[in-house]
C-alpha cells in the first residue's frame, strides 16, 4: 500500500531516514516539512511498517507556461525490502501527484556511488539531457 505520510508517521518515517543518513533531524522537522506547500512524502507500507518513502516538492515556475516542476528527493527503502518494488511503487506515486498537478519535468539527483543510478534509470530518468550541479556548506555523504 503507498499513502501520503503525515505527521503520526513523523517517529518511523526519521528512523527510516536514518538508513538514508545518519544525521536526521527530528520529529518536528518532519512536521515541518509535510507542512510546506507543494510537498508531499509518500510511503510504501508492508505488515503496517514503512518501508520505502521519498519526498516530493513541486516548485512554482516562470517558463513553460508556468507549469511546476518537481524536485525529489530522499528516495529510501529498508535494506531488507530493496529490490522488492516498494520504492518503485512509491516513485510512481509520485510522478501521478507531479503529472496530476501540470509539472512539466521531474528531476532528481542520485550520489554517483550509491548504485542506484540503473534503478532511476528504469523509471525513466535520463542524465543526457542536463549536467546536475551543487554547491554545499556540508561535505557530502560517505557511501
Amino acid at each position: 500500500m503507498i499513502r501520503l505520510l503525515g505527521a503520526a508517521d513523523a517517529s518511523e518515517a526519521c528512523a527510516l531516514y536514518r538508513v538514508l543518513m545518519p544525521d536526521v533531524a527530528d520529529t518536528a522537522q518532519f512536521e515541518t516539512i509535510l507542512s510546506h506547500p507543494g510537498t508531499f512524502v509518500a510511503g510504501a507500507n508492508d505488515g503496517g511498517r514503512i518501508v520505502a518513502m521519498a519526498t516530493l516538492h513541486l516548485l512554482p515556475n516562470m517558463t513553460q507556461g508556468g507549469r511546476p516542476y518537481g524536485l525529489i528527493e530522499n528516495v529510501v527503502a529498508q535494506d531488507a525490502y530493496r529490490g522488492a518494488g516498494h520504492a518503485r511503487a512509491v516513485m510512481e506515486f509520485l510522478h501521478d501527484i507531479a503529472w496530476t498537478a501540470q509539472a512539466y519535468k521531474i528531476m532528481l539527483m542520485t550520489g554517483r556511488d550509491t548504485g542506484a543510478r540503473g534503478f532511476y534509470e528504469n523509471l525513466g530518468y535520463s542524465a543526457n539531457q542536463k549536467h546536475g550541479m551543487q554547491i554545499r556548506q556540508v561535505p557530502p555523504r560517505k557511501p
